[in-house]
């Protein structure tokens, strides 16, 4: 059988997808050992997360799952949830939102360098909504003026940093974060401790790394959040 990589973008995500999923399938040692290896890293990042989720403490409380990329919505449901409450005569600092990147949405976690160098557009189905082809940087963080134009609305500020500013709370799966560098180092010749490194450090600032985005979505709601899928 070939070794030689696949080249366009649908089957180098092919690929990739069933790299990950026959390995968690099959229990092979880079995928399984790492999670076992990593008890004592998740114990630390479980402490600091179960601090960070203190922090929900609106009168109104919004958890958005998002498991993939989905246009503006991961992004736009948080605006739309501040204003409407806005309207209705709740501030947002009286509102909490946790947005639970996960899955193959945890490239929204990232810095453009990251998106850039190991194609994430093209490797988590991401497209950048000026061009509607794969996206080689981070869209959502630190957008132009009028990046988002919503019809009868308007510009809209729905960029991370942007609504970072209006309280609302992000966090990353660690879990997706372990696979999927591992999967990417696989298919680059690439060292995975080294890239889920580069992947860790690469974290936009105020985001939080929980243990899974599951684990994440069961902590907000266990403090009120009500939940909407956003994928």
């Amino acid at each position: 059988m070939s070794r030689s990589m696949p080249n366009s973008s649908s089957s180098r995500r092919n690929f990739l997808g069933q790299a990950a999923l026959g390995a968690a399938a099959l229990g092979l040692p880079w995928l399984t050992f790492p999670l076992a290896a990593d008890a004592a890293e998740n114990t630390i990042l479980a402490n600091s997360a179960d601090d960070w989720f203190k922090k929900i403490n609106g009168k109104h409380r919004f958890l958005i799952d998002a498991p993939r990329p989905h246009g503006i919505f991961p992004f736009a449901w948080p605006k739309v949830f501040l204003l409407t409450n806005a309207m209705t005569g709740t501030a947002e600092k009286e509102c909490s939102v946790v947005v639970v990147l996960r899955h193959d949405a945890i490239p929204y976690a990232m810095r453009s360098e990251l998106w850039s160098k190991y194609k994430f557009g093209e490797m988590f189905k991401a497209e950048d909504p000026a061009t509607h082809a794969p996206s080689v940087r981070n869209p959502f963080w630190e957008p132009g003026p009028n990046d988002f134009n919503i019809p009868g609305v308007g510009p809209v500020e729905i960029g991370i940093d942007q609504l970072q500013k209006s309280g609302v709370m992000f966090c990353v799966c660690n879990m997706a974060i372990t696979v999927y560098s591992a999967v990417a180092a696989q298919s680059m010749g690439m060292d995975a401790a080294t890239v889920k490194t580069e992947w860790l450090a690469g974290l936009l600032p105020g985001i939080q790394v929980v243990p899974s985005g599951v684990w994440a979505i069961g902590r907000a709601q266990e403090k009120g959040c009500a939940y909407c899928f956003a994928g």
